[in-house]
């Protein structure tokens, strides 16, 4: 059985796509999850799912038919047709799906990176398909793992500090055209983590006012009231771009959201500050080029952000995840070769018991000592035999093609499957 991670999120999905599929309706995703796991190639199933990413975590036995099950799934949640909604997917197989679920968890893979929120989403998830009865053994070792390589990423680094860094670097660059932020009014598109970093911090720096543009007007209501800002439209997004000194982008939508003519028109030379902190970008780069524009965006910021403590964090978490990955898959093909290994243990213990009865039965007058001796000389010759077999299959564990050497035993000693399978069988239940 292998781990499928089929999925869209802010990296590749437009902000009005993940609004329609994403979210923390519990009904919804308990639903989601009961239809994966009833998939013809699924035996467990969950998902996690948040406002910027909505994946089903799958383990399969076939890999090209559960795809496209899985896939079903989140297009008909869309609404979209198949060909609209495929670019939008990505999909993660075997050793890329740990690799996968080990960054989510880590805040690698956030749009404000290191947010420690998706650690407890991740703790969800999995609660969510235990309780669901629809996570067995596969999917509950690679989340508790996931769950523990996120908070050793916390507690070995101070990744949660990258993303207000990324934002202090903006502000102290914008800081050379604007000046102090205190006294200025500022626009802010996107109610997302980050936009959510990026308002708290423009409020703690003395921003005099700061409006939030996005596109559900809920969640940017929510970032308003915390910050005591006030919320407009994404249509009214010329009229206060124009009325603003600082405009800070993070929608994580696909696609410009400001254009160099909007702007050109709008501003007529008046100076304007853009951060643009999403990716792929939100401002057209033109806009640099427009009379009494100042565009920031991450690829001005990248080298400044790299050469700093957080980006110094977020190499050391990237390293951390490198690590638990290989140890991962390292425990799970030595795992892999453990039923075959002691199904052919159990195995020689049956060939020695049958000809120490055989024995038995054509020499009773043999004495208890010399059978002791006899028995204890044969189980020697067994435990030879098989200890160079055994322990070489458990190294080749470690290289590509484990299953294959496990799979090469059984087959030299003539193993049956069912012995073989029966070693990771929970107790009380039969094939």
């Amino acid at each position: 059985m292998s781990v499928l991670v089929v999925g869209l999120s802010h990296n590749s999905a437009p902000v009005s796509l993940l609004e329609r599929v994403a979210g923390t309706d519990d009904d919804s995703v308990a639903k989601l999850v009961g239809a994966a796991s009833g998939a013809a190639h699924v035996t467990e199933a969950t998902v996690i799912s948040t406002c910027n990413r909505l994946e089903i975590y799958a383990d399969v036995d076939r890999f090209h038919g559960s795809v496209e099950e899985l896939s079903t799934l989140l297009v008909e949640r869309a609404g979209e047709s198949t060909e609209a909604m495929l670019p939008h997917l990505y999909v993660h197989y075997d050793d890329g799906a740990v690799s996968h679920l080990f960054q989510v968890a880590a805040g690698l893979d956030s749009m404000a990176v290191g947010e420690g929120q998706i650690l407890g989403q991740t703790r969800e998830a999995l609660r969510l398909g235990q309780e669901l009865g629809t996570v067995g053994p596969a999917l509950n070792s690679l989340f508790q793992q996931a769950l523990r390589v996120g908070k050793r990423s916390r507690a070995e680094t101070d990744i949660d500090r990258a993303a207000p860094s990324l934002i202090a670097s903006a502000l102290r660059r914008a800081s050379s055209t604007l000046g102090d932020v205190a006294g200025r009014r500022v626009a802010v598109l996107g109610a997302g983590s980050m936009a959510g970093l990026a308002t708290a911090t423009l409020a703690r720096h003395g921003a005099a006012d700061i409006v939030v543009l996005n596109r559900t007007v809920e969640r940017a209501e929510r970032l308003a009231r915390e910050y005591g800002a006030r919320t407009a439209p994404v249509a009214r997004l010329a009229d206060e771009v124009g009325e603003v000194d600082l405009l800070v982008t993070c929608t994580g939508a696909t696609g410009v959201q400001v254009g160099a003519a909007m702007l050109e028109e709008t501003m007529g030379g008046r100076p304007l500050t853009i951060i643009d902190l999403a990716l792929p970008h939100d401002v057209d780069p033109a806009a640099a080029e427009v009379e009494g524009i100042t565009l920031i965006n991450l690829a001005a910021l990248a080298s400044e952000v790299d050469d700093t403590e957080a980006g110094t964090e977020v190499r050391a978490v990237r390293d951390i995840v490198t690590e638990e990955v290989a140890a991962f898959l390292t425990a799970r093909r030595q795992a892999s070769v453990t039923p075959t290994v002691v199904a052919l243990r159990s195995m020689a213990t049956g060939v020695v018991d049958a000809e120490m009865s055989r024995l038995e039965s054509r020499l009773p007058e043999l004495d208890q000592a010399a059978r002791a001796e006899v028995l204890h000389t044969v189980r020697r010759v067994a435990d030879k035999l098989l200890h160079e077999p055994t322990v070489r299959v458990r190294e080749l564990a470690n290289e590509t093609g484990a299953v294959s050497y496990a799979a090469a035993l059984a087959e030299l000693f003539a193993l049956d499957p069912e012995a073989v399978s029966a070693v990771t069988r929970p107790e009380g239940l039969s094939s």
